[in-house]
């Protein structure tokens, strides 16, 4: 038995909302190459990792870190505040499947999600989050997307909202500034821990 867990939930941008889709192997269970699958409504580490470390956090254990791949995550700041903690952040480009998110936690534990891309639509991602859960599955992430993108997901690319760096790293000495920028602006909308 599959777990699903969906959640809405309004942030402080009046016009979008953050969606959860979690989807984990089945506890007791040996899983496949992957834990589970995870499809976030967009690419914003900030607005996306809280929803996905409360449900975690509380079953499994808080999170204390995560890493992903460059190629697809826009901006990825070193910490993230989630719920009275901070969530430390990394990435790597060629030891972690691009279509992956690496989630550890303080027991210690790590849990390899794929991330649905978010412009999937909901009948290619059920289908994706619960291939990803089954302990069966021995695909990949990038596999697994591939096999779903000849059947109607379109293959995600470089959207105009991102920044540069959602293609690949820059060594760019101004683009890495320009990129520090838009995180720091993120940053600063933080909400303050009490």
């Amino acid at each position: 038995m599959t777990t699903t867990l969906d959640r809405a939930t309004t942030p402080a941008a009046p016009d979008s909302t953050a969606r959860l889709s979690l989807a984990l192997a089945p506890r007791g269970v040996r899983p496949g190459r992957l834990d589970g699958a995870w499809w976030p409504r967009s690419r914003d580490l900030l607005l996306e990792l809280p929803a996905l470390a409360a449900e975690i956090d509380e079953r499994w254990g808080r999170i204390t870190r995560i890493t992903v791949n460059p190629a697809k995550w826009p901006v990825i700041p070193p910490r993230i505040p989630v719920a009275g903690h901070t969530v430390h952040a990394g990435w790597f480009t060629t030891e972690q499947d691009e279509h992956t998110i690496a989630v550890f936690s303080y027991a210690p534990r790590r849990l390899n999600l794929l991330v649905v891309p978010p412009e999937t639509d909901a009948v290619d991602a059920a289908r994706l989050m619960a291939e990803a859960a089954r302990p069966a599955n021995t695909m990949d992430a990038s596999a697994l997307l591939a096999m779903v993108t000849g059947s109607g997901v379109q293959a995600p690319g470089p959207r105009s909202d991102f920044l540069p760096s959602a293609v690949a790293p820059s060594d760019d000495v101004a683009e890495a500034d320009r990129r520090a920028d838009v995180a720091r602006g993120r940053a600063a909308a933080w909400p303050v821990p009490a």
